[in-house]
């Protein structure tokens, strides 16, 4: 086990006030495409860029299109947990952990037993219908043809996902806010920390042991008290 390995798993241990502050590359190793890697989303070919398809504009002028996307992309439904999201459930079980503060929409750390989970984002396993807010869920949308609409009032149906162009949710921000800004360690793991504001989030924390995990530079590394590069389910499986 490595220095930097070794002096990760003593924080752990020593802490009972850790908030772990993940992306795409949480969720990359359960099968689901990120949008930024090399094999990422914005790498394929699609008519228009991934970022404009989820784009409120486009969902708004191209509904039809936005969903054909939206489920050959975004539901990945078949996935499940991975040793990262497992060991953090397990963290918060044993009252180590505060708090998961997401940019997935995946609900994967729900699936592997979370229940402190801030989606700065949004899930894809919330949508409703935006005439009279009736709830579905994300199998409703997957099994729907063109549209989807509401079963009681014919109202057209809204994924609970912040697209681009849209705003983040006050709430969700402010308790991830405060979990950031009283965690004794905050372990960052799995995002290039280059989408704002959830970027941003870092400048919250007001403590001496912020780790960084991912596979390629950050443009915080600097920063961190603790450097792994490498996978983070390989990493905390190790933990």
């Amino acid at each position: 086990m490595s220095k930097e390995l070794e002096t990760l798993k003593q924080w752990v241990n020593e802490s009972d006030n850790i908030v772990f502050f993940g992306g795409a590359g949480v969720s990359t190793e359960s099968g689901i495409p990120d949008f930024r890697s090399v094999d990422g989303l914005y790498h394929q070919q699609y008519d228009y860029p991934p970022e404009t398809i989820l784009s409120h504009t486009f969902y708004r002028k191209k509904t039809e299109e936005f969903y054909r996307f939206y489920r050959a992309k975004m539901l990945a439904l078949d996935a499940k947990p991975n040793a990262a999201h497992n060991k953090l459930a397990q963290w918060e079980q044993e009252g180590k952990l505060r708090a998961v503060v997401t940019q997935n929409i995946d609900g994967l750390h729900q699936a592997a037993g979370s229940r402190k989970v801030y989606e700065l984002h949004g899930s894809v396993h919330r949508n409703y219908c935006e005439t009279c807010r009736a709830s579905y869920d994300a199998q409703y949308i997957l099994n729907s043809a063109g549209i989807p609409v509401c079963e009681k009032c014919g109202g057209q149906i809204k994924p609970d996902v912040v697209l681009y162009e849209e705003g983040l949710d006050t709430a969700t921000m402010q308790g991830a806010v405060r979990a950031i800004s009283n965690a004794d360690v905050l372990i960052i793991g799995g995002t290039s920390l280059t989408v704002y504001p959830a970027a941003g989030l870092i400048d919250y924390y007001n403590g001496h042991k912020l780790v960084l995990i991912n596979k390629s530079v950050t443009p915080v590394d600097a920063r961190a008290d603790l450097l792994l590069q490498g996978s983070i389910g390989e990493i905390f499986s190790q933990l």
